[in-house]
């Protein structure tokens, strides 16, 4: 499959850094076409800027700002998101993608002034992350994140597409034995994928 690997996080030292190469690695050696998107190394620029917004209903072309991304986004058949939950939600950068690149006509099309989904290439989705909080403070707070994966992303894609869900909670209080226990069940996960 052509994957696109959307990562998020600015610092590669960072276990969220490891999970990410290992993540690439693993999708790599079982044959797939990875499109690795480091979203920081690229310098995504997050900001939805006037004028995108004030064209967002129009078709746009390959002069729009977000164009290249959107290629890669439909040149895919599987999505891998790789990101650290921070303050209950994606990282600003990785909401800047979905608010730049998930368009109308790309990621869904307005029919009537409703809409309907339409990124049907996506057969696929994973999401790797890790929570600073425990699972239970995430049940609490609704758990965004999750939801919007879930629920949001498995809505816009290719109609029951598998999506995955890992998480690696309390990383507040991890231990070299619960990290290595939560790389394992990635790579696993991404072996099948």
């Amino acid at each position: 499959m052509n994957i696109l690997v959307l990562y998020a996080h600015p610092v590669e030292t960072s276990f969220n850094a490891g999970l990410h190469r290992l993540i690439v690695e693993r999708l790599t050696a079982a044959g797939h076409a990875v499109d690795d998107c480091d979203l920081y190394a690229e310098d995504f620029d997050p900001r939805l800027m006037r004028k995108e917004r004030l064209d967002y209903h129009n078709p746009r072309g390959s002069a729009d700002p977000a164009a290249p991304y959107v290629e890669r986004l439909l040149r895919a058949e599987a999505l891998v998101l790789s990101y650290p939950v921070w303050n209950y939600g994606f990282p600003a950068i990785l909401k800047g993608f979905f608010d730049r690149v998930f368009l109308p006509g790309v990621s869904f099309r307005l029919v009537d002034g409703k809409v309907q989904p339409s990124l049907h290439n996506i057969r696929k989705v994973a999401a790797v992350t890790t929570y600073g909080g425990s699972r239970f403070r995430a049940i609490v707070m609704a758990d965004p994140p999750r939801r919007l994966i879930k629920r949001m992303l498995r809505a816009t894609v290719k109609p029951g597409a598998p999506v995955t869900y890992l998480a690696h909670y309390a990383m507040n209080l991890s231990t070299d034995q619960t990290r290595k226990s939560f790389m394992a069940k990635v790579a696993a996960s991404m072996d099948a994928f």
